[in-house]
Parts: C-alpha cells; sequence; structure tokens
C-alpha cells in the first residue's frame, strides 16, 4: 500500500535488523584490518583453523574447490550477474537489476580497496589477501538475491530475516572454504571478505530503494519524501 510501482529491494520488515546486522559487519571487517594491517603471516585464529598452503586438499576435493574458485573469477562472475539481472529484467523489475549490478559491484570495489590500504599479504609480496574479494562477490550475490527472494514472497521478519543469513551464511563458507582450501586466503581474509558485503550490500538496497522512488515521484510531480511518510 505504499504505492510503490515496484516492490522495494530492501524489504521494510529488515531494515531494521540488517542495519544493525551492516554496522556490527563493518565493525568486523575494521578491527581485522586493524589487527592484520602489514602483516605476510597467518594469525593465531588462522593458525588454529588450517594452515593455508598450496595443497590443502587433493582431488576430487580440490576439483570443487578450484570450480568454486571459478565463480569469483572476472568470467564466472559475469556469468552470475548477467544470468542475475536477465533473471530480474524477465521479471520486469529494474529495481532488482539495478541492486545486482550496484550491490555486487559495490561490494568487490570495497574490497578492493581495502586490500592496500590493509596491506596484508600471502605467499610473498605483492599478494594482497585482506579481505577476500571472492568471498565477498559470492556473498553479496547470495545476500542480493536473497533479499529479492524476501519480497517476492512476501516473507515476515523473522522467515526473511533467517533467509537472508542462510543464504549469506552457504555461500560465504562455500567461497570461504574454496580459498583457505586453496591457499588463496587466510581463514581471517574469508571472515573480513564475508563481512564486507554484509556491510555493503544492505546500505546499498536502501540507496537504491530511496533514489529509485525520488525519481518515480518526480516522474509522478509528487514531492519528494511523500511516500515514505505514508
Amino acid at each position: 500500500m505504499t504505492g510503490r510501482p515496484a516492490p522495494a529491494v530492501l524489504p521494510p520488515s529488515l531494515r531494521v535488523w540488517l542495519g544493525l546486522i551492516a554496522v556490527l559487519a563493518a565493525l568486523v571487517v575494521v578491527v581485522l584490518g586493524v589487527l592484520y594491517a602489514g602483516h605476510g603471516e597467518s594469525g593465531r585464529v588462522d593458525r588454529w583453523i588450517i594452515q593455508p598452503t598450496a595443497d590443502s586438499v587433493r582431488p576430487p576435493w580440490r576439483n570443487v574447490a578450484l570450480a568454486t574458485d571459478f565463480l569469483g573469477e572476472p568470467v564466472g562472475a559475469a556469468m552470475l550477474v548477467v544470468a542475475a539481472v536477465t533473471g530480474c529484467l524477465l521479471l520486469r523489475w529494474p529495481r532488482a537489476a539495478v541492486l545486482v549490478v550496484v550491490g555486487v559491484g559495490m561490494t568487490v570495489g570495497t574490497a578492493r580497496l581495502l586490500k592496500p590500504l590493509v596491506g596484508r599479504t600471502i605467499h610473498g609480496d605483492g599478494n594482497l589477501s585482506y579481505p577476500s574479494g571472492h568471498t565477498a562477490f559470492l556473498t553479496a550475490l547470495a545476500l542480493v538475491v536473497a533479499l529479492l527472494a524476501t519480497g517476492r514472497l512476501g516473507l515476515g521478519r523473522t522467515a526473511g530475516t533467517l533467509l537472508v543469513l542462510a543464504a549469506a551464511l552457504v555461500a560465504g563458507a562455500a567461497m570461504g572454504w574454496a580459498q583457505v582450501a586453496l591457499g588463496a586466503h587466510y581463514p581471517t581474509d574469508v571472515l573480513g571478505g564475508w563481512c564486507t558485503a554484509l556491510a555493503v550490500v544492505p546500505t546499498t538496497a536502501w540507496l537504491v530503494d530511496r533514489m529509485a522512488d525520488r525519481l518515480a515521484d518526480r516522474a509522478a510531480g509528487r514531492p519528494a519524501g511523500r511516500r515514505e511518510r505514508r
């Protein structure tokens, strides 16, 4: 009953909870970044989980790790994003398509910006590792899809929050395992990438809704912000 031409990409029932989660996730990213700034080796937590090496896993699990890793590479990532955008457009939900591109893009961009700022390396200088961009990407895409599914299915606060967090956990765990198994990242890099997506995607979704509503108001000749008060 809000008068929106399309459902919000950040369901109103989830805004408070996901907003709190985004703040906590951002705090984790900052704390880990400060703790491991300039480091070139695994930390205590990393060693407690696993010491990353180039042969942490062997076939057939290594093949599974390589296939998962491909989803975070440029070609694999582009395929997933194009598929998600195509699905949104087929559903005639352009706002959702914008979130797919902007939400995932902002997450990956944030991860890339943080890498040189933190300066943590793995396997020698030049291999910046914190946070894991692969983990951030797949988690972000899973978050976006879960948010859209929540809005489309009209799920309530509890069901929607569980769906969003479960999607993020599964995607982050799968890609995180692959990155650590292949020796590309430390476990705390993976946690940083996961939290980067949790911090960026809800914020981006809120901004997309705000901008889309303002554009719709202008097109309809309504005063900006009128719908938010109704």
